[in-house]
């Protein structure tokens, strides 16, 4: 079981709501990934789409859990302002905490997202923080009360797959107790695959299963990816070597000429 804050998931992928062609979609691939937790920006929700009681409406027929985010933040005041609304609309302290510092490559402003975390721990919120493969800033992130790691392994919604694959297993190894969620650049189950067997915890994705030809299909393959990724893990992964080494011995084996 995956604990995040003192609630425990049997599922360890997380899951976006934006961007599907429509509610039923949408839920549909949120049952075929058997996910616990999706992931909803009070912004969009009050812009349009899926929103409001419709939304809530749809959570609950659907019985998980809401992250609610602060995507499209770009300050400090802007995260902690829109984090305080989610927390009443609705009545959840978890916050996925993204403080944007990059209008091309989304990537958070670390010292604003730093200074956001310390901010709403202090005020009592769960919070999920989309950071960087950054060790010091993981380290400054748990000083300031998370609990929980988010880093991204790509920009988000670039479906690249992991870029840095060594700074995924440092911040792994370096963090052996931190729940570990890798969130933002997954666009194949392989990639989820990929992370999982690296150590980590869970992950988050959107794009990748709402953007796909199929939706319901590939949250599927992601739920699948994400398992086989972790029991590969826990079964314990041959390293690569450098030269072949035979499969079946030839020390003490007839030898015909």
């Amino acid at each position: 079981m995956l604990a995040c804050y003192g609630v425990e998931l049997s599922s360890r992928l997380f899951l976006g709501t934006a961007q599907y062609p429509s509610p039923a979609v949408l839920a549909d691939a949120v049952r075929a990934s058997g996910t616990e937790v999706v992931t909803v920006s009070l912004r969009r929700e009050t812009a349009g789409g899926v929103s409001g009681g419709g939304f809530w409406s749809l959570v609950r027929e659907l019985g998980v859990r809401v992250l609610p985010n602060t995507a499209g933040c770009h300050s400090v005041k802007e995260a902690v302002t829109t984090a305080r609304m989610a927390r009443e609309v609705f009545s959840t302290d978890w916050i996925k905490l993204e403080v944007i510092g990059n209008h091309d490559t989304l990537q958070p402003d670390v010292f604003g997202l730093v200074e956001a975390a310390r901010i709403l721990s202090d005020e009592g919120f769960s919070v999920f923080p989309y950071t960087t493969d950054d060790l010091v800033v993981a380290e400054r992130l748990l000083d300031a009360g998370c609990r929980v790691l988010m880093p991204w392994c790509a920009p988000i919604g670039s479906a690249a797959g992991p870029l840095n694959p060594s700074a995924l297993k440092a911040m792994r190894a370096h963090f052996p107790d931190m729940p570990l969620i890798v969130d933002a650049g997954l666009g194949r189950p392989s990639h989820a695959a990929a992370v999982m067997e690296l150590g980590f915890d869970a992950v988050l994705l959107n794009t990748a299963v709402a953007r796909a030809g199929d939706p319901v299909a590939m949250a599927r393959a992601f739920a699948r990816a994400v398992e086989a990724g972790y029991e590969a893990f826990r079964a314990g992964i041959l390293e690569p070597r450098e030269t072949a080494v035979p499969s079946t011995p030839v020390i003490g084996k007839a030898v015909f000429s």
